[in-house]
């Protein structure tokens, strides 16, 4: 770290901490989390939160404006695409890149640029087609959408089979096999 919490803690007049706000934001944005921002920099937890949403202790001033936090990257970024790998995306197809061009770039597989394009590009009207990376990005987050509801849940049939079973004294294991079907003969296909 290049950040030393300064001996002179006095009044500094209106660039009060200034230098330790940059830094707290910087280290907020870098992955830290607020109490540890704050305790590197040398304040506070209440300041840290005070800049971070934008109010005043005193009730006259109003302050600093709230941060707008910019959208993190997902925890699941290195498996899925990001915002930003799709619009990088949508850039480079407009420059005329390649998609193994394109994937080299982002260091992915070609194929998953490919599949990317396929399904979330839009058709125009000559049969051209568009790739807009908000709406496929909007299009990825609906399909994680989470928590989806599990199969008990869905089909209260299977629900009433499992829990007989389980009333019989069958253990989790019994009921699923290790392939994770169902061990019963009758039940359709789509449930299991």
């Amino acid at each position: 770290m290049g950040f030393e919490i300064r001996k002179d803690r006095g009044p500094q007049g209106r660039k009060k901490l200034e230098r330790e706000r940059a830094e707290y934001f910087r280290l907020m944005e870098s992955g830290y989390s607020s109490q540890a921002a704050c305790r590197i920099v040398g304040v506070n937890r209440r300041t840290g939160k005070r800049w971070r949403n934008g109010t005043n202790p005193t009730s006259g001033r109003p302050g600093a404006p709230p941060v707008t936090e910019a959208p993190r990257p997902s925890l699941l970024s290195g498996r899925y695409l990001n915002e930003s790998d799709r619009i990088h995306i949508a850039d480079r197809l407009r420059e005329g890149a390649s998609l193994r061009t394109i994937a080299a770039e982002l260091g992915r597989s070609p194929s998953t640029i490919s599949r990317e394009v396929r399904r979330n590009r839009t058709e125009g009207a000559r049969n051209d087609w568009h790739y807009r990376p908000h709406a496929a990005q909007a299009r990825a987050n609906q399909r994680r959408a989470r928590p989806k509801p599990g199969k008990l849940v869905a089909n209260p049939e299977l629900r009433g089979i499992v829990q007989s079973w389980l009333e019989m004294k069958w253990s989790p294991e019994q009921i699923l096999d290790e392939g994770g079907v169902v061990l019963f003969e009758g039940l359709p296909q789509s449930w299991c």
